[in-house]
């Protein structure tokens, strides 16, 4: 990769990795339903009259848009609402990658390696040492939600490999119509229609700061750049980036809001990047490998 290009795709981890800084910070003045609804009706108005429907069955549309959007935002913001903090959060959502790799080989017939198998078992190790240190009721039911966010993500992972290739950003923009209805009347029910109203008329600056970050940067430069770099770049090359995001979230959380970084904490993160990065990277290790040892 060129050092611009470099350069971009650290600048889009940094700015994901302290979107979470970001939502815990918005979370203190939206519940989190109404604060997953204010992020979409701001990514789909006005870009949806502006770009084109991206050319997909409207039916694989709305699985993306359901399980991208809706579902993985609303575990995620509500698991931090629940006392997960922001870097545990990025940390864990990384699960995500582990769970593509089984749904694939579940159902679509993929054949898994066994070092994929190895990665996976390191990564929840990993995991497990959050789930052990996690105190308080209220947290444990967040982690597990931040978890059902990921799980969510590695289904919507499927979904797009039913629609690949596609312009990212059509397909965030009109999938993103699918979220703002359905949380809207989750939000009425469950966190009350006075309570949404306190929210919306008490909203400092600092609230219209965050959910601006969350939707401009976070969405629009974030997934511009990084579809771009994927268009230029095999994505073997530009993935591995992508695992800098909970050492940005960690650190920025660490650095910002004060979050302690505990031993357990370092391990954790250790274990679950490193199985994650082998499920990653593993296919480029090997294949250099053998071309190495062939060139021999």
């Amino acid at each position: 990769m060129s050092a611009r290009h470099i350069v971009l795709a650290l600048s889009v981890v940094a700015i994901w990795g302290f979107n979470f800084v970001v939502i815990q910070v918005g979370l203190r003045e939206f519940p989190p339903i109404l604060l997953t609804v204010l992020r979409f009706v701001l990514v789909v108005v006005p870009a949806v009259f502006l770009l084109p429907r991206p050319r997909v069955p409207v039916r694989l549309l709305i699985l993306y848009g359901l399980f991208m959007f809706t579902l993985q935002f609303a575990f995620l913001f509500g698991g931090m609402y629940l006392g997960v903090p922001a870097g545990l959060a990025s940390l864990v959502l990384q699960f995500q990658v582990l769970v593509t790799v089984v749904l694939s080989v579940l159902v679509l017939g993929e054949a898994i390696r066994p070092y994929k198998v190895a990665g996976i078992l390191i990564a929840l190790a990993g995991l497990g040492i959050v789930a052990l240190n996690t105190g308080g009721t209220g947290a444990i039911v967040g982690f597990a939600l931040v978890i059902c966010g990921a799980i969510s993500w590695g289904i919507a992972n499927l979904v797009s490999k039913r629609i690949w290739p596609v312009n990212v950003l059509s397909l965030v923009v009109w999938g993103g119509l699918v979220p703002p209805v359905p949380l809207l009347a989750v939000s009425l029910a469950v966190e009350g229609p006075a309570r949404i109203a306190i929210a919306l008329s008490d909203v400092s600056w600092i609230g219209v700061g965050a959910i601006a970050y969350i939707v401009y940067p976070t969405t629009f430069y974030g997934f511009s750049v990084w579809s771009k770099l994927l268009n230029t770049y095999p994505a073997s090359t530009v993935a591995p980036f992508a695992l800098l995001v909970p050492v940005f979230g960690m650190a920025f959380a660490a650095t910002v809001l004060g979050e302690p970084m505990q031993g357990w904490k370092l391990i954790a993160s250790a274990l679950v990047l490193i199985g994650v990065g082998i499920n990653v990277l593993g296919p480029t290790i090997i294949r250099r490998w053998s071309s190495a040892h062939g060139a021999a």
